[in-house]
Order: structure tokens, then C-alpha cells, then sequence
């Protein structure tokens, strides 16, 4: 079998996290970045080729498999829909875009090109997480009555400085570049949502940031079950933690640590989780981390996906559907937004 041929939208920290994945796991042919001089040094360290644009990629790069997308959230949808069209199968970081509308056009050209479109969701694979998820999955945990998540996290103004980071257009809000993840979660394991109720405010980022810095939001699903989500980058000085905590009728578990990756309690009937295996390393970006780093099993299903007809495990319907309730949240949002 051939090896898989990848290139990357995109060369900044995510992205070079992407290519030593892609390594491990088949050619890195290309990259590109409007500033080319990320691209150059990537491409170099890889063997790669570097393009000021993803027109100039696509122009030159004829026996592509895979494109990773890890420009920035506001430009996901228009790289992955210029990827789908020419041919090639897309693998987008999160959030899928930050539009419902824009989660759709990609899932129509996906499907019109007949190319398959894969929406990085790693959290999915911490060792708590699926683990929990088999539990619910299974019925174990009987119907699911409540669940609540917290998001307590730190990001200072060297994050936010000369970055697309806090730009409305270009990042979205909170909810979906720090915490997509975790509402990815709530939608896999718990279910859609119907109704929210929500609050935010800008506390401490007003001249760094165009929006909400933390949030309470209360949810009601479609299947029942009600939640709460509590949402900030304020926790003094460092990430505090990030945990869901669901309430079933033959059960109550605890999902913990800073980025879901402990069991922090159990009190199932008749069950006991045990013998996980430790989860990977946190996203280290210097001065702050981001969500477990588990791209070599995402990669793992990337490959198993293109060369052994494979399941998806994070498809652009689930991508859409985890936009959808973030965008149900920001609509009840405003008029209820403070700038303290």
C-alpha cells in the first residue's frame, strides 16, 4: 500500500502539531501560510514544499490524499470548501467553522465532490471520556436526568497579542475556540440540544478581546435531560479545570482534571470503571495549554478512514451539530452580554 500524501492550511502551532502526525503516518507534501516564512520552516523541517496560498498549493499539488485545515476558526469553512472541490478529502481542526450557515456549505460540497470531510474533535479520546461514553452507549447508566460542565480555564493578553485570537470574525467567541471541544462532548454522549438560556460577559479581556470572556448557560435537551455549562478564560494565573459530571438513574460519574482526562468520581450500580490507561499530554503552547493532545489517534482513524473504508469518528454533520448549539447560545446571548 502506498503511503498517504498530506499538506497543511496553515503552519502555526496547530499546525505544526499536525505534521508531526502526519509523519508518523504517511508524506507531508505541502504546506502553505500567507506568511510564508512559517511555511518555509515547516516545509523545510518535513521535506515539504511551501506556497504563500492555498491557490498556489492546489495549483502545484496534483496527488494530494488529505488536506488538514488549521487556519484560522474564520476561514475554515472557505479553505475546506476550496479543498473539496478540487478533489481532495479535508480533515478540519475545530470549531468546523463558526456559522451554521458555513457548516452546511461544507457538508453539500463534501458530498457533491463525493470527498470526505473529518472534523478534529480529540477529546473524544481521552481514556475517562470513552470509557463513560460506553457506559451511556450501553445503558448502564439508565436515563440520563442532568449533566454539568465547567470550563474554567486561563487566557492572558500575550495569548490574544498580535494574533488573530480575539478577533470576532477571525475566532468566534469562547465557546468555540477554547471549549468546542467540550460542547462536542455534551452533544456525543448527552444529545442535542432543544433550549438554552444563557449570560456572558467581557470581565477582563475588554481591549483584547471582541467578545465573551465567561458565560452560564443553562440546557435543556431533546431527549429529556437537562444541563448547565459554566465557561472562563479568568481563572487567576493558570487553567483550573475542565470536567462534566452526569447524573443517570443507575449512576453518577465525574469527568475531571483540567481537560477531562480523570475519573474523578464513580458510583455506578452494579459497575466499576477500572484499569484505564493514561490519557496523552495536554496541548503545551508555552505559556498556556489547550485540551489533551490525542492527534496520533486522530491520525490513526484518518488512515484507517482512506485506506480500510473506516468509520469517521468526528463526521461534518457532528461538526454542525456542535455549531448549532454554540450559535443557540450566542443568539440568547445577546442583549444579556455585559462589558463589566
Amino acid at each position: 500500500m502506498k503511503p498517504l500524501k498530506f499538506a497543511i492550511v496553515g503552519c502555526g502551532r496547530i499546525g505544526n502539531r499536525h505534521a508531526k502526525h502526519i509523519a508518523n503516518n504517511g508524506i507531508l507534501k505541502a504546506v502553505c501560510d500567507v506568511d510564508f516564512g512559517r511555511a518555509d520552516t515547516l516545509a523545510k523541517e518535513y521535506g515539504a514544499s511551501a506556497y504563500p496560498s492555498i491557490e498556489d498549493m492546489l495549483a502545484n499539488e496534483k496527488d494530494i490524499d488529505l488536506v488538514a485545515i488549521c487556519s484560522p476558526n474564520g476561514l475554515h469553512a472557505a479553505h475546506s470548501i476550496k479543498v473539496l472541490k478540487s478533489g481532495i478529502h479535508v480533515l478540519c481542526e475545530k470549531p468546523m467553522a463558526t456559522s451554521v450557515y458555513d457548516c452546511g456549505e461544507m457538508i453539500k460540497t463534501a458530498e457533491s465532490a463525493n470527498k470526505r470531510l473529518m472534523i478534529v474533535k480529540q477529546n473524544r479520546f481521552n481514556p475517562p471520556v470513552e470509557a463513560v461514553k460506553r457506559l451511556i452507549d450501553s445503558g448502564k447508566l439508565g436515563r440520563i436526568f442532568s449533566v454539568q460542565l465547567s470550563c474554567f480555564w486561563n487566557r492572558n493578553e500575550d495569548y490574544y497579542h498580535n494574533s488573530w485570537k480575539g478577533s470576532l470574525d477571525l475566532d468566534g467567541g469562547t465557546l468555540y475556540t477554547q471549549f468546542s471541544h467540550f460542547i462536542d462532548l455534551l452533544y456525543w454522549m448527552i444529545g442535542d440540544v432543544k433550549n438554552v438560556e444563557a449570560f456572558g460577559g467581557n470581565f477582563n479581556h475588554q481591549d483584547i478581546a471582541e467578545f465573551d470572556d465567561n458565560g452560564v448557560i443553562a440546557l435543556k435537551f431533546y431527549n429529556g435531560a437537562i444541563g448547565t455549562i459554566n465557561y472562563t478564560v479568568n481563572s487567576f494565573g493558570k487553567n483550573m479545570e475542565g470536567s462534566l459530571t452526569i447524573f443517570g438513574e443507575k449512576g453518577t460519574v465525574k469527568i475531571g482534571g483540567q481537560y477531562l482526562n480523570e475519573l474523578e468520581y464513580q458510583n455506578i450500580d452494579g459497575e466499576v470503571i477500572g484499569d484505564l490507561p493514561e490519557g496523552n499530554t495536554a496541548n503545551n503552547y508555552g505559556q498556556y495549554q489547550g485540551s489533551m493532545s490525542n492527534h496520533d489517534r486522530v491520525y490513526e482513524n484518518v488512515v484507517e478512514v482512506l485506506t480500510n473504508d473506516g468509520v469517521i469518528s468526528a463526521n461534518g454533520f457532528e461538526g454542525l451539530k456542535t455549531v448549532e448549539i454554540i450559535d443557540k447560545i450566542y443568539n440568547k446571548m445577546k442583549g444579556r452580554f455585559e462589558a463589566i
